[in-house]
């Protein structure tokens, strides 16, 4: 179940006053009551709620509210302290962000710049509610680029046996600051220890609409296969190669008549409108991950 709301821009002062809650725990009777009267008690008003159950016998039980509350920045302290009441009653796994607070991201990309330049389009035209704090590449092909939007450009270059170094010396150019890392075609793979410091928290976009065909050349498989339709996958990284959770997905067709070329363009304009799609739910807190799958509101 996927619901995805008409988004309207809050003016300043209902950014400060607006928070969003994201809940996960075992189904049960009275989650939603609980939550309502809570949030009600200490005089918010919902302003927006989406839920979902996978299973109403002994299953997982999917929230998330947005919210305004006066006063927010002073109040959301006490809020937390007093929510960790509720969680614990129902075993939640849940967090409490204010939408005044934008998520800061760091890009990575290596050669192909069509899923960046989407993202940096976006920013721009303010439609992607964030901070771009950095990018990363093991290429410099994109730095004049970048640095024109004022958004520092890391080149770091990766080699096998570097690799190592290299991804300290990313981690190192992060910190502790960055929200959420975007591979817009980064052309590497993310090793273990690298994705344990972000679990859940590195977007991915793949070439196919996974699975699909893997390896070398997938447009040129395509094609010598007569594929009728070609797609694009967003998906968290984890250990195992593009196979975490999907948070997008979108298709075209395409005909006998698309050379390899042909079908490479109409790829990238897939990538790049579901790598913003994905990187703009992530940001706007409409993504709850259980185990290999995820639920978007």
């Amino acid at each position: 179940m996927e619901i995805h709301a008409k988004q309207v821009r809050l003016d300043a002062k209902n950014r400060a006053d607006r928070a969003r809650m994201l809940i996960s725990c075992p189904d049960g009777p009275g989650i939603v009551a609980a939550v309502s009267h809570f949030l009600h008690q200490h005089g918010a008003n919902i302003v927006q709620s989406d839920q979902y159950t996978m299973d109403p016998a002994g299953g997982m039980f999917f929230m998330r509210i947005e919210f305004d509350l006066p006063q927010l920045e002073a109040s959301l302290p006490k809020l937390e302290d007093d929510f960790a009441e509720v969680a614990t009653r129902f075993n939640m796994e849940w967090t409490l962000s204010a939408v005044s607070r934008k998520k800061k991201l760091a890009i990575f990309v290596s050669k192909e710049d069509h899923c960046l330049v989407e993202l940096l389009w976006q920013w721009q035209a303010g439609d992607l509610d964030a901070d771009i704090a950095l990018v990363v590449s093991n290429h410099l092909d994109m730095k004049d680029y970048v640095e024109s939007f004022g958004i520092p450009y890391h080149h770091i270059p990766v080699t096998a046996d570097t690799k190592k170094e290299a991804e300290q010396r990313q981690l190192d150019i992060i910190g502790d600051d960055i929200d959420v890392i975007i591979l817009a075609r980064y052309m590497q793979i993310i090793s273990p220890m690298f994705i344990e410091h972000y679990r859940n928290r590195i977007i991915n976009i793949h070439h196919s609409f996974l699975p699909a065909f893997v390896g070398g050349k997938p447009y040129a498989q395509a094609y010598n296969r007569g594929v009728k339709i070609i797609g694009a996958t967003a998906h968290y990284v984890t250990e195992e190669l593009d196979g975490g959770p999907i948070i997008e997905q979108d298709v075209q067709r395409v005909s006998h008549g698309d050379d390899v070329t042909e079908l490479k363009r109409i790829g990238r304009t897939i990538e790049r409108v579901v790598l913003a799609r994905a990187v703009k739910w992530h940001v706007e807190d409409r993504i709850l991950v259980h185990e290999n799958k995820t639920v978007v509101f």
